[in-house]
């Protein structure tokens, strides 16, 4: 596995010039603008959440020794749900919407590597992308969300909560590369087979998403660069994994 995320990360080197070479920039508008604007609502909204769940958990304690502690500690974890929550969220609503248009654009590099504008995929509408891109993303925000609040829950345990922050920045990571992943394989697998494809192919999907949240901290040109690059790169590796899964039965025919 650690070496298929060294490979996902690796990706991101050739994309910018993949993109340009393809001259798929005008593409990525709508998403890009997609980007912006969901990273401004969701910032908007967390900058004004931030305190009042900070001082909801402190109400916890209810013993007056140590209560002043407790409501600093509660404030650093307030914040902390806040920003993590809003990247869950960003996450899965930005590849929801934009599922329709970066479908074409993986096509287009797919047809690129394979050297086959021919290739045997399932055909699918706008709105069945869309559809499609929704139930994907759904389905990885419940689970996201069920991984992520036991492991916040361990920020209140010492030495315990630094391997909590790198399990909950995998787990983001891990969701990231799902969701760019699916903008291929929504063309080869339905939606049962694509989740076993990602699970087989999960370090390819953790070191997609290490670079995407990566992107994230890098202010406004990362949200609105964060897509294009990192829809690029999974579609890169993923149509080699599926390249990889045909020869052994293209061998045997």
């Amino acid at each position: 596995m650690f070496k298929n995320i060294g490979i996902g990360i690796n990706a991101y080197f050739g994309a910018f010039g993949l993109i340009s070479k393809l001259k798929l920039w005008k593409y990525f508008v709508v998403p890009m603008l997609i980007s912006l604007i969901t990273a401004i609502v969701i910032s908007v909204m967390a900058y004004g959440l931030s305190d009042n769940v900070g001082t909801y958990i402190s109400k916890a304690w209810i013993w007056e020794w140590g209560k002043q502690t407790f409501s600093t500690i509660s404030n650093v974890i307030g914040g902390l749900v806040i920003i993590v929550i809003g990247l869950i969220l960003f996450k899965h609503i930005i590849m929801a919407l934009s599922a329709p248009f970066m479908s074409p654009v993986s096509e287009k590099i797919e047809t690129h590597i394979t050297g086959n504008p021919s290739h045997s995929h399932r055909n699918t509408s706008f709105l069945q992308q869309l559809w499609r891109g929704i139930r994907i993303n759904g389905r990885n925000l419940f689970m996201e969300l069920v991984l992520t609040i036991p492991i916040l829950l361990l920020k209140f345990i010492p030495v315990v909560n630094i391997f909590s922050a790198i399990l909950l920045f995998l787990v983001q990571a891990y969701y990231a590369g799902f969701g760019n992943m699916d903008y291929t394989l929504e063309r080869h697998f339905k939606y049962r087979e694509s989740l076993h494809f990602v699970r087989q192919h999960r370090g390819l999907a953790i070191g997609n998403g290490i670079v995407f949240l990566l992107f994230l901290l890098i202010p406004i040109v990362g949200v609105i660069l964060v897509l294009p690059l990192s829809v690029t790169a999974a579609t890169l590796k993923t149509v080699e994994a599926l390249e990889l899964k045909r020869k052994p039965h293209a061998a045997s025919l």
